[in-house]
């Protein structure tokens, strides 16, 4: 998963420079309303990725496709103190996931990485 704040300025060079600095980390749940995500720095430059209210946009890879979210970070806790890699368990709200991106996501939480396998499947019909 890829984690990276608004520009500053909304310029495509703002934009691709915002995106850029991202930070790479790793889901740990999935819910209807919010994330938890572990990664290794707790803020990007001098923005913190918690307790801000500034808005997270969020890039997840799922097994049946990839989503784009925006969320606001609401409490994160340090682990791995006593492992060699020190990480940052996030929590976070979801607050936009729309169109293409929540039915995506919306699957994924109801079939994990299960894809239905026929189309009858796919609307809900049991077979039988």
């Amino acid at each position: 998963m890829k984690v990276w704040f608004d520009p500053d300025i909304k310029t495509e060079r703002g934009v691709e420079a915002a995106r850029a600095a991202c930070i790479l980390g790793e889901t740990v749940d999935l819910s209807r309303n919010g994330i938890a995500f572990a990664v290794p720095v707790i803020r990007i430059k001098e923005k913190y990725l918690v307790n801000q209210d500034r808005t997270l946009n969020v890039e997840v890879d799922l097994p049946n496709g990839k989503v784009c979210l925006r969320m606001l970070g609401k409490r994160y806790e340090k682990v791995g103190i006593h492992s060699s890699e020190e990480r940052f368990l996030v929590g976070a709200m979801i607050t936009d996931l729309s169109g293409a991106d929540q039915e995506i996501y919306e699957s994924f939480l109801k079939n994990g990485h299960r894809q239905p396998s026929t189309t009858a499947e796919r609307v809900g019909i049991a077979i039988k």
